[in-house]
């Protein structure tokens, strides 16, 4: 394992998180999957999935996309010191930042997403950063016990660690959660969880739903 190939959200209605995923984002499905699950979860779920996109109106589009196919706004579009973002919530609970680094745009507004980044809300993050690197992923950039970003190879999610605490205020949510995470990260040579309980697999189907 040197790599996060893949994630599978876990939902209560697979069509329609299939159809949202399309409608909103246009996912591509080998990287963001689906399975049904009826698991108990409350509040926040320790994680958001990051969209990386060119520039601010490629963020302006997709936040669009996603509030007509029915996600609700966490945070609004803004600038900030480190470019320009937006925060939404899918209608099964998923969390989804959408960013850029850039603070102009230099051409129109497109859908191309150029990186999908999952951030993992951490208790202790220089102690999942090295059972991370046990596991074999390599790390890409670290700023102490703060944030890990781990190396990702071409069409992987990259997979990086925030404080949970950290992550639940850029989410603009409560930290408090119980139950499910709802997600599970594929990958792994042999199943295993980590030390927050994020679950890790060797497979899943692709949802063919929708």
């Amino acid at each position: 394992m040197n790599s996060l190939d893949f994630v599978t959200l876990e939902v209560a209605d697979t069509a329609a998180a299939a159809r949202f995923h399309s409608a909103a984002f246009g996912l591509d499905p080998a990287r963001v999957r689906l399975r049904a699950s009826e698991a108990p979860t409350t509040g926040f779920r320790g994680f958001t999935l990051s969209l990386v996109v060119s520039q601010p109106g490629t963020v302006d589009a997709l936040v669009g996309a996603a509030l007509d196919a029915g996600a609700t706004v966490l945070r609004p579009a803004s600038k900030s010191l480190w470019g320009y973002g937006a925060v939404v919530q899918a209608p099964d609970g998923t969390v989804w930042q959408i960013a850029t680094s850039a603070k102009k745009d230099t051409g129109p507004a497109t859908r191309d997403i150029d990186e999908i980044v999952l951030l993992l809300g951490v208790e202790d993050v220089k102690a999942s950063k090295r059972f991370y690197v046990g596991q074999g992923l390599t790390v890409g950039k670290s700023f102490g016990g703060k944030y890990v970003e781990f190396a990702a190879g071409p069409g992987t999610v990259k997979l990086s660690l925030y404080k949970r605490r950290a992550l639940a205020k850029v989410a603009g949510v409560p930290a408090e959660g119980s139950g499910s995470h709802r997600i599970v990260l594929c990958g792994a040579t042999a199943p295993f969880s980590d030390p927050d309980g994020f679950v890790w697999d060797t497979t899943a189907p692709v949802s063919r739903a929708g």
